[in-house]
């Protein structure tokens, strides 16, 4: 698997086409344009689940030290566990529009490589909305934790591939990349 996007086309926002599939596909935008919480009182209470990736590239001697708890802050890993599952709880009040969510299942793990580290969040709720947005907060701010873990002995770490792996549960049905 690799960590880049599949590129996704997009429309000049003067194009009157793209303006009209905006207001009448993008469900928080109002005919006006203007952006707004979607109503999800009468969607159905369903097991929803969303997996997200992220990635730390960094230098095959830092990842050596990560993985041994030998940084010069500490053990990066379980520090980065704990920031992306608190982030997860509170992504409503990081994205707008993002509804406030009882979150039954968070799960964060790490996969080392040579000169990178993936992070995989997995998220579940019995709710009446997706859990994309929390997934993929998790991994960002878990990713952001191993950045700041790392930043004294690395400075050219990246942040990379960022995406939704995975979701299930809702109207709009499952899908998946892996």
């Amino acid at each position: 698997m690799t960590d880049q996007q599949p590129a996704h086309p997009t429309r000049a926002a003067s194009d009157p086409a793209a303006a009209a599939d905006t207001q009448e596909g993008l469900t928080h935008l109002r005919a006006d344009g203007s952006a707004h919480m979607v109503d999800v009182t009468e969607k159905a209470v369903t097991k929803r689940t969303a997996r997200a990736e992220a990635f730390l590239e960094t230098r095959p001697d830092v990842i050596g030290r990560l993985v041994a708890g030998e940084l010069p802050k500490g053990e990066a890993l379980g520090t980065a566990r704990i920031a992306g599952i608190m982030a997860a709880k509170r992504t409503w009040e990081l994205i707008p529009l993002c509804h406030p969510l009882p979150l039954t299942k968070l799960a964060i793990d790490f996969e080392p490589g040579e000169d990178r580290v993936r992070i995989i969040a997995s998220v579940t709720t019995k709710g009446v909305t997706g859990v994309e947005m929390e997934a993929l907060t998790a991994a960002s701010v878990a990713a952001l934790t191993l950045y700041d873990m790392i930043k004294a002995v690395d400075k050219h770490a990246a942040i990379t591939g960022t995406r939704v792996l995975a979701k299930a549960g809702g109207k709009s049905g499952d899908w998946s990349l892996e």
